[in-house]
């Protein structure tokens, strides 16, 4: 038997992660797998290894590999929850779920969250908000920061870009167009932005969405996703910093961004504020936490789609494909070399996902894959997908800049404040 490994030695990027997810087949699952290919083909050795037993016997090393008896409290606490850190920090973050249909995808990422599902069974989504929430209320190192939250949640069906929180049906809704700022940074234009300001605000907008989203059924899951869905958090946070350098609260990173004017939540009481009126400034953070839950991967023979179902799954495989190509030319060293172009262009998904795939991002890419002998071929093909993004390094950095900078009236203020610290020193 002939036996193929990824390079286990290879160091992972700090900033890029790779987790594995093999679902559990369940008695519906036994229901529909023809008796003959119902053997499990993949084991889990290690935390981080995992093998297929086809005809070739295939290893690959992860940073995370989660077996099929794996909690979703586990899942979280192993790999999201740093991230919701990173986030408060000035970060950028994204988490995609990829996989065939009918993977565990929308499960693990607890997409369709709503208040019937018990606690044990709810995804990183609705976990990483009370995270969050619980931080940025408990946490002495956020106690005197303001803070503003605003959510959004876009698919892309048939590649057309559709506001799921949007007011209006159809046409009369606002176009959403993917725009380019002069830093090269991307944004949604259209696309509504809700403000909120506790956990139930975001999980009744995530489930006032979810209900608006494309799903189906095919003959591999009665509740497939048609179209790739991204529920985003942008939030703008302010902290003083001192003069001389003094901050009690985190590093200042390098890349500005455009602060937000609307604050919510302020804790910072008037001693801090007179303390530091005239030693320090306020500085602006902000950051987004980008949750992906891709649509899933589809053969046509398989799941027996046809008319619209079968245009919907070419549509979600394209897209797929763009995202492989555009793993490919970011991961493969030989290609990397040798390629000074990278396609994101070729779809509105790649377009979307710019900066969460070789930019400003801390990115967890977590593969859903079935360990039944009848889905080997899209289970080794997901595996080598994840594989080839273990080579791709992100550039994240705190995102951040002094408050006033666009603030005409605040400008003047500190001119003439100057002109009269140079008159005193003369």
């Amino acid at each position: 038997m002939s036996i193929l490994h990824n390079n286990p030695n290879k160091k992972p990027s700090l900033n890029y992660t790779l987790a594995v997810r093999i679902k559990p087949i369940t008695d519906e699952d036994l229901e529909k797998l023809p008796t003959r290919f119902q053997r499990q083909v993949i084991t889990t050795p290690s935390p981080h290894q995992i093998v297929v037993e086809g005809e070739k016997r295939q290893f690959y090393h992860f940073d995370h590999v989660f077996p099929p008896e794996t909690t979703q409290e586990e899942i979280y606490e192993k790999s999201v929850e740093n991230l919701v850190d990173k986030f408060l920090e000035g970060y950028n973050v994204t988490i995609l779920a990829y996989g065939q249909t009918s993977s565990g995808k929308t499960h693990t990422m607890g997409t369709a969250d709503n208040s019937s599902i018990p606690y044990h069974n709810k995804g990183i989504i609705p976990r990483a908000i009370a995270t969050l929430f619980h931080t940025m209320n408990t946490s002495s190192l956020y106690m005197n920061r303001k803070f503003s939250i605003k959510v959004s949640f876009i698919e892309i069906y048939n590649e057309d870009l559709i506001d799921l929180l949007g007011e209006g049906e159809g046409e009369s809704r606002p176009q959403v167009m993917i725009r380019e700022d002069s830093k090269g940074h991307i944004y949604w234009s259209g696309l509504q932005e809700l403000q909120v300001n506790s956990v139930d605000d975001v999980i009744a907008y995530l489930a006032r969405g979810s209900l608006n989203r494309q799903v189906g059924a095919t003959d591999m899951n009665a509740k497939s996703s048609r179209s790739h869905a991204i529920f985003s958090l942008t939030m703008s946070q302010q902290k003083l910093v001192n003069h001389n350098g003094y901050n009690n609260y985190s590093n200042p990173g390098s890349r500005p961004t455009t602060p937000s004017s609307k604050l919510m939540g302020s804790r910072a009481n008037s001693r801090l504020d007179s303390r530091f009126d005239d030693e320090s400034d306020w500085i602006t953070i902000t950051s987004k936490f980008h949750f992906v839950d891709l649509a899933g991967s589809e053969r046509l023979k398989r799941t027996a789609a046809s008319g619209d179902r079968a245009k919907e799954g070419i549509s979600i495989n394209s897209g797929l494909l763009a995202l492989g190509n555009v793993i490919s030319a970011l991961g493969d060293p030989n290609k990397a070399k040798h390629t000074t172009h990278i396609p994101y262009r070729d779809s509105k998904l790649t377009r979307l996902l710019q900066d969460s795939l070789g930019g400003n991002a801390q990115t967890l890419m977590i593969a859903c894959v079935s360990p039944a002998e009848f889905n080997l071929n899209e289970t080794v093909n997901t595996l080598k997908y994840a594989n080839r993004a273990r080579n791709i390094k992100n550039s994240a950095a705190i995102n951040q800049e002094e408050t006033g900078w666009n603030d005409i009236i605040h400008l003047q203020n500190l001119v003439v404040k100057l002109r009269s610290e140079i008159s005193n020193l003369k």
